[in-house]
């Protein structure tokens, strides 16, 4: 059997020249709060649809989702128009997921401007504070619905109660939880309390669980090294609320496309043929209506 068809739930594409989009995460000489100074290699260059397209042409990829990376930009629109002319162009990316300040008491004009993009899917807002419980951030959550998008949320374990809870609160918003719940060791402790969150996420049947991420807390990883963490969400979300994200080009820093590729299929190959188009393809398609 060939390669299966390949829809990449989480991408990023940049270009470090726009004269108005900010990297926040990638400027020289501002260290990632948890990557540090690695994830500056990625301004060293530009990474467009293009780049994207030509570094996955083995992989099968059919569709990605573009997840925001222009962050600190004066307006988070701009990267939505300059991604939806980048698929206008190459046909990549297929979907959106946007950034917005949903404490902002006037995001709601921004939430219209971001959905005039045809391709305009989502909302990530890392937000600050313990937002999760705030009240400002409930209003603008709750517009999530009424332009009938999905929420992006990297939240670690010790704050998936709080998760729960938003999405126990607003039962007809799917929320994403991104980047495999952001697991930050790979002990055996660890490991336990991750999936005791992980488990109360999975009780509210509109969270969706995206496998991605790994790379960025097992710079080292092999195989064998996230094969636990993978099994267990599918374990734990069910194949129909799992999908598969690459994370790139960040986790380019440690890894090749096709080998990121290569573990997941290896990893899910014990499941039906069904499952793995599931996995794979099929849920992200629908999840974002591609």
């Amino acid at each position: 059997m060939g390669k299966l068809e390949f829809v990449d739930a989480h991408v990023h594409f940049y270009d470090m020249q726009h004269p108005e989009l900010v990297y926040g995460h990638w400027q020289p000489c501002v260290p990632h709060p948890t990557l540090g100074e690695q994830i500056q290699r990625l301004a060293e260059r530009n990474y467009l649809a293009e780049d994207y397209i030509a570094e996955t042409r083995n992989a099968n990829v059919t569709k990605a989702i573009h997840v925001q990376a222009a962050i600190g930009s004066p307006d988070p629109v701009t990267e939505t128009e300059w991604l939806q002319a980048a698929a206008d162009r190459t046909g990549f990316p297929h979907a959106i997921v946007a950034h917005a300040d949903l404490r902002d008491p006037g995001v709601e004009a921004v939430l219209e401007r971001h959905c005039q993009s045809p391709i305009m899917r989502g909302i990530r807002d890392f937000s600050y504070g313990d937002y999760l419980v705030a009240p400002d951030f409930h209003r603008g959550f709750a517009l999530m619905e009424k332009y009938n998008l999905v929420s992006s949320i990297a939240v670690g374990w010790q704050d998936m109660g709080k998760l729960r809870d938003l999405a126990n609160a607003f039962p007809n918003i799917t929320i994403v939880a991104d980047h495999t719940g952001l697991p930050q060791e790979r002990t055996d402790a660890y490991f336990a309390d991750w999936k005791g969150g992980m488990e109360l996420a999975a009780t509210c049947d509109n969270i969706r669980w995206k496998i991605s991420g790994l790379g960025m807390s097992d710079q080292t990883w092999t195989v064998d090294s996230i094969r636990r963490w993978v099994l267990a969400s599918i374990e734990t979300f069910g194949v129909d609320r799992c999908i598969f994200g690459t994370n790139w080009p960040v986790d380019w820093l440690w890894s090749t496309y096709d080998n990121q590729i290569d573990a997941y299929t290896e990893i899910v190959s014990g499941f039906s043929p069904d499952e793995q188009v599931a996995l794979f393809s099929r849920n992200a398609e629908e999840l974002y209506r591609i």
